[in-house]
């Protein structure tokens, strides 16, 4: 008997109480052509019936009635299932926050055990300044807050005890009070978060520390967390000098890592480390670590060129086994970076916890979950790719960009002499190993004997210019500093093709589309395809067009995430690239170098190309914080790489520099008209140059609408509130200009968000893009109607964002927007119930 909820019945059709009897084999049939088509169509319900003769005796309804009731059961069981995991991931996080709690109170009894014992101190010594003995017992207590341990010896006893020692210290920071933790700002414990984040405050160097779930077991994130290279991008090796066994079955390690510099105005760090893996009485897997700088009479790692010795205090992962299966993970990073040696302007970037919190601690926490989730969902997501492929190309191209910007000699880059301005830097690399798979060809057909790669490479300081709006008009605005010639020259070496030398007359961009790949679980970073289409140059007096597609991650693009490092790096590929295609990434890094002061707003919206236009005073900023107060710094770092035939190399270092010169003082432009300093103080909307203000404009929409369709276009169109609320209307509003290619001019948030654009490009999408070639047509028919009528109700139907993804809408009005002076200003049109198909 098929069983159904009550709560179901009506749902499924289940007529006058009645339930049908299906035969296991009729059960079979119909679970099998579930599987084909869900929800299949009167027709097509008619058809399986014909096709399936064990069906044949069961009428049509019932058939509609049993999919309906399979679909519910489905249903219940996600939900089911989901709320499951959520249970379990609350009872696990609901564990971590009690711990924290323990942690808290127990920081909270030693902070005013120490309180009363220094206060007490203090009054023994203003009673008696004479005796010294009392220095003697504030030293003393000061020694037992802070011990100084002696250096120990190289020999295995001895590096156990560091081991030991290593682990105890650990243990103290990760569920202890050793540091006094503070919950990094904008981190919101729950259910979906990456976990507990804090940082410290108040201690020797730097550090942070995460707890969060993962779905992976123990021995498998030891594993993982043990393999740097593969998940922390900005290390450049670890390799592993000794191992020894210890006596309670764990694993001591002698290691040395270098790290990447993230900017080329400082030099990159390296470690010499002990690192110890061992196994605790209730089962918990730990590996902790610290710098060995201290010990006598062993192996020790020697000063290397271009490197900065820096020391990990203890720090490690603590991995406990979750019931239910899966890991709860503590991760502690603590590190001193010696600031000393970078500039003074740049020692943030080594002093802020924050910053250790998003690039490391996180980032560990973040691939685990990764990680996990392609285990549970093996799905082959863009371009037919796995998870674990798009995450091995990111991989490629974040170390190809670091290996740019640090340019060592030892993967067989040399520098350029100057042209004596040294703003850009030029390195040059012919080794074998990074020319693997990239196969130039000369324009006669015949092979190059040599090739080798140019990397032009500068870094700028950046004032009060937020690094995720700089970051994501970069990304939607190519053609603001790319040059096509160039892009299709890179491409073309790349794809092995004849090389296009500049100069040769280059067809420009047509259009950039963005193919979305992949985005990690939080979405904080992404890949994707961009796809600059109809691009063409010239050869042999003919135009050859050529799209050009680039690989390219992007992160850093939320100003909601304090701190983090704001990257778009890229890398032309071919069409159908292999997994082992030849990757030469290029891009931009922005650190901000004061992480918090940033209170941009995460909802700011601005017309950016108005600024470029008209000069400082042509921006404003939209959003509670468009008052933006205090200053701001960044360092913006840029690499582009060139494939090249060693006899053209003269020529290609010359157009590198001139390049990077022109894309530096885009940027320069484009940071200017970013700057808070020109965005005003007004949180108003401003439309392009000559176009009313927003709030008359916004009074002259709802007074046209009220006046053509007889109904208030807003609840509340009194006061100060209308423009707030027609920007935050939730049907797509629009307005375009009355020219013969109408564009676009004004938009509210729902409008943006259907496009997928924002008001810095809005004014380059035209009325018809938008359409496709029904709605076209449709318009051209009805268009004079809104002139002569005034306004026009259009049927639902189909149109397209600026990325090219189709909207569906339920219906739309436009209608012909007066002025004062009762003349036709713009056309308004309104999409009602859109939502992307």
């Amino acid at each position: 008997m098929m069983a159904v909820t009550s709560a179901c019945k009506d749902k499924m059709g289940i007529d006058n109480g009645k339930y049908v009897r299906y035969t296991p084999e009729q059960v079979e049939a119909l679970e099998r052509l579930y599987h084909e088509c869900p929800k299949p169509s009167s027709l097509r319900r008619q058809q399986l019936i014909r096709e399936c003769p064990i069906l044949s005796n069961i009428e049509p309804k019932q058939i509609k009635v049993w999919f309906q009731n399979r679909r519910c059961r489905e249903k219940q069981r996600k939900e089911a299932s989901r709320l499951q995991a959520v249970n379990r991931k609350l009872t696990a996080m609901n564990k971590l926050l009690m711990e924290e709690n323990d942690r808290l109170q127990k920081q909270v009894s030693q902070l005013v055990y120490e309180n009363s014992y220094f206060r007490q101190q203090t009054q023994n010594a203003t009673l008696a300044t004479t005796d010294t003995s009392c220095e003697s017992v504030v030293t003393s207590g000061q020694h037992h807050l802070t011990p100084q341990h002696p250096p120990r010896d190289a020999s295995p006893a001895g590096l156990l005890s560091i081991a030991e020692e290593t682990l105890t210290e650990f243990l103290s920071k990760a569920t202890g009070t050793a540091v006094e933790w503070v919950q990094l700002p904008g981190m919101k414990p729950g259910p979906d978060s990456i976990g507990i984040i804090a940082i410290s405050h108040g201690c020797t160097g730097v550090a942070a520390r995460a707890c969060g779930l993962v779905g992976l077991e123990p021995s498998r994130v030891a594993d993982i967390l043990k393999d740097r290279p593969s998940w922390y991008r900005d290390c450049r090796a670890v390799d592993i000098a000794n191992v020894l066994s210890s006596g309670n079955g764990g694993t001591v390690e002698l290691l040395y890592m270098q790290l990447y510099a993230p900017t080329t105005l400082a030099p990159a760090r390296d470690f010499w480390l002990l690192r110890y893996t061992s196994v605790m009485e209730d089962g918990s897997l730990v590996v902790c670590e610290r710098s060995i700088n201290n010990t006598q009479n062993g192996p020790s790692m020697p000063p290397v060129q271009h490197f900065v010795r820096a020391e990990i205090l203890p720090s490690g992962y603590l991995i406990r086994p979750c019931e239910g299966g899966g890991s709860i993970i503590h991760i502690v990073d603590h590190v001193d970076l010696e600031p000393w040696s970078v500039p003074e302007v740049l020692r943030p970037l080594y002093e802020s916890s924050t910053l250790l919190a998003q690039r490391t601690t996180m980032a560990a926490l973040r691939h685990l979950r990764q990680i996990s989730q392609e285990v549970s969902q093996p799905n082959v997501t863009g371009w037919g790719r796995r998870p674990a492929a798009l995450r091995a190309l990111g991989q490629r191209l974040s170390k190809g960009f670091n290996e740019a910007v640090n340019g060592f000699m030892d993967d067989g880059w040399s520098m350029l002499e100057s042209d004596g301005v040294d703003d850009v830097t030029l390195l040059i690399n012919s080794s074998p190993a990074k020319m693997a798979g990239v196969n130039l060809s000369y324009a006669s057909g015949f092979p190059s004997m040599t090739s080798a790669v140019l990397c032009a490479k500068a870094s700028m300081l950046l004032q009060n210019v937020p690094p995720a709006i700089l970051l994501r008009f970069l990304r939607e605005h190519r053609s603001e500093w790319a040059d096509s010639s160039i892009e299709a020259y890179s491409a073309a070496a790349i794809k092995a093709s004849p090389c296009n030398m500049p100069g040769t007359r280059i067809g420009g961009f047509g259009s950039q589309v963005i193919l979305p790949l992949a985005h990690t679980i939080e979405h904080e970073e992404f890949m994707e395809v961009v796809k600059l289409e109809n691009m063409g140059h010239y050869r042999d007096d003919m135009i050859i067009p050529s799209d050009i597609f680039l690989l390219q991650l992007c992160n850093g693009v939320d100003e909601n995430a304090v701190g983090t490092c704001a990257e778009l790096i890229f890398a032309p590929i071919d069409a159908s690239f292999s997994d082992d295609a030849p990757i030469i990434p290029s891009g931009f890094r922005i650190i901000p170098l004061d992480p918090g002061a940033d209170a941009s707003s995460p909802n700011r919206t601005l017309d950016l190309a108005s600024a470029l236009d008209v000069g400082p005073t042509g921006n404003k900023a939209v959003g509670e914080n468009s008052g933006h107060s205090g200053s701001t710094k960044s360092v913006m770092t840029i690499a582009f790489q060139f494939a090249f035939e060693l006899h053209l190399q003269d020529n290609v270092a010359s157009m590198a520099r001139q390049y990077l010169r022109s894309i530096i003082a885009s940027v320069q432009r484009v940071a200017l008209a970013l700057s808070p300093t020109n965005l005003g103080c007004n949180a108003s909307l401003r439309p392009p140059p000559g176009s009313p203000e927003a709030h008359t404009l916004a009074r002259w929409i709802c007074q046209s609408y009220r006046s053509y369709l007889g109904v208030a276009l807003l609840k509340n169109e009194g006061g100060d509130s209308l423009l707030k609320n027609l920007w935050h209307h939730s049907d797509a509003i629009l307005c375009c200009s009355l020219r013969a290619a109408p564009v676009f001019t004004f938009s509210n948030q729902a409008g943006l968000d259907m496009l997928e654009t924002t008001l810095i490009a809005l004014q380059d999408i035209t009325l018809e893009k938008i359409f496709d070639d029904n709605g076209r047509k449709t318009l051209c028919s009805e268009f004079p109607q809104i002139m002569q009528q005034g306004f026009m109700c259009l049927q639902g139907g189909i149109c397209l964002s600026s990325m090219g993804r189709p909207v569906s809408y339920e219906r739309a009005v436009a209608w012909k927007v007066l002025n004062e002076e009762e003349n036709a200003h713009c056309i308004c049109f309104m999409f009602v119930n859109w939502s992307f198909v």
